[in-house]
């Protein structure tokens, strides 16, 4: 039986929230705590809506559920950016991780695009 599990996009997304916390545990920095924090929960949000989305097994709270995900994608990404720029050293792995969300944000925008039977367009 096929579960949320089996979406690339949520693979995706648990990809990048198990990079973030392990970023956040190897790197941490008082000063950017705000941004580790937000930056976690915006990770986690979009591996947890896809998969609560997915369970209501109803196309419209699913598509929903797709968009609060694809925004906590975008959010995940521009955290990423601004803590690279306090975090100098670690600049490859932060961009290895962006280049992961950004995956996630078009696996999320070619779900909607199934699911929606729309365009999906950015």
């Amino acid at each position: 039986m096929r579960d949320h599990t089996s979406l690339f996009a949520w693979q995706e997304a648990r990809r990048v929230s198990q990079r973030v916390i392990l970023l956040a545990q190897t790197h941490w920095r008082p000063h950017l705590k705000a941004v580790y924090d937000q930056l976690q929960r915006s990770a986690l949000s979009v591996q947890l809506n896809i998969a609560e989305g997915y369970a209501l097994s109803r196309p419209s709270l699913f598509c929903r559920h797709l968009r609060i995900a694809y925004g906590s994608a975008i959010e995940t990404n521009e955290l990423l950016e601004h803590l690279a720029e306090f975090l100098p050293n670690e600049r490859d792995e932060i961009e290895q991780i962006k280049a992961s969300s950004q995956r996630s944000q078009r696996l999320l925008l070619g779900l909607l695009h199934r699911e929606t039977g729309k365009k999906a367009t950015r």
